[in-house]
């Protein structure tokens, strides 16, 4: 870990939430990620942050628009995306959005980007699947110019050149933090390193030490790159209740039929209970009470040498107490909890 204050905050992919048994509409459940914002906030949290998604059941379509939205009724925390499917926007477009959610939200705005597991952008913006590493790259290299240089002289493959491109309105300068989501490619690690950029690594079955090779591998890339080193996060699925039967018994309900549908999708492993207690206990569910939850937080923070943790705290149709709870619990009684912890450790180191 770096020699700052561990973070932790909330990632939403807009998925849709019920209250009292009845499902909330698309138009209930963009207020409510608002709503969710100012509680993250006032449970002390430090990043809210919201994916991107076209597919039934998430709202997180138009992201930068709804973050704009919770920086009206937020002041302090800082305001992110888990994350932004550079491959399929236009880098021009991306710079305008957050540049005037930078200004909107007086310098909280940030981002991760990364290439998507979901693809359904890209037949929905017109590409071409095959381009899939390609695309990233040559996106990626000009949202970094544009970030990094006042006037911007370009050409590609896959848009229009720039010639002596200034766009307004402007970053700060040397632009807004950016993040590479990371899923599992050591090449995303070695890209994430070659731009100078901090890692997200995105977590979400398995245990997450086996990430340590490639945190090992980043720092490395980042010293042979001759860049400072940068922070590294983790992006994990969860729920925080009162106790870690109710957290337990509550997080199978919703996501259980949730992965059972991405298994037939995508070809992943089926849902068992006996899988999922495993994922709890030892895996990439964090899912249980406040002092569970932060135990599991502060054990892979020092394994992965972390320097944020987000929890990804809404799944398909969960109640809105329950995301309320989780949200509550996260700031008030798990990051504390947690900082208590790592702090603890590194006296003794």
């Amino acid at each position: 870990m770096t020699d700052s204050v561990f973070e932790l905050g909330l990632n939403s992919f807009g998925e849709v939430a019920t209250d009292d048994g009845r499902t909330l509409t698309d138009a209930e459940t963009v207020r409510l990620l608002v709503e969710e914002a100012g509680l993250a906030e006032a449970a002390g949290l430090d990043v809210f942050s919201i994916g991107e998604h076209y597919r039934p059941g998430h709202v997180d379509s138009a992201t930068p628009a709804l973050l704009s939205a919770i920086a009206t009724v937020t002041e302090r925390i800082r305001l992110g995306t888990s994350v932004t499917v550079l491959s399929t926007n236009d880098p021009v477009r991306l710079y305008h959005d957050f540049s005037t959610l930078d200004a909107v939200s007086n310098g909280r705005a940030q981002l991760v980007l990364g290439r998507g597991s979901a693809t359904e952008s890209f037949p929905l913006f017109g590409y071409d699947l095959a381009d899939y590493e390609q695309l990233f790259e040559e996106k990626l290299d000009l949202f970094m110019r544009l970030q990094r240089e006042e006037t911007v002289t370009w050409s590609g493959t896959f848009r229009v050149p720039l010639t002596e491109q200034l766009l307004r309105p402007r970053m700060r300068p040397g632009g807004i933090p950016t993040w590479i989501g990371v899923g599992g490619s050591p090449h995303s690690v070695l890209r994430a390193a070659r731009h100078g950029l901090p890692m997200m690594l995105a977590v979400i079955g398995g245990r997450p030490e086996r990430f340590a090779g490639h945190v090992d591998l980043f720092h490395r890339a980042l010293r042979q790159s001759g860049h400072d080193p940068q922070p590294v996060g983790q992006h994990s699925l969860g729920l925080v209740a009162d106790t870690d039967e109710e957290a337990t018994e509550t997080w199978w309900r919703y996501w259980e039929p949730v992965v059972t549908q991405l298994a037939e999708e995508r070809g992943f492993y089926l849902p068992t209970r006996k899988r999922y207690e495993a994922e709890i206990d030892e895996g990439a569910l964090f899912v249980g009470s406040p002092e569970t939850v932060a135990r599991k937080i502060a054990r892979t923070a020092r394994d992965l040498r972390l320097s944020r943790f987000d929890l990804k705290y809404d799944v398909l149709h969960l109640p809105r107490q329950a995301r309320a709870r989780t949200i509550e619990l996260l700031g008030r009684e798990v990051a504390p909890r947690v900082r208590e912890l790592l702090s603890k450790e590194s006296t003794h180191v």
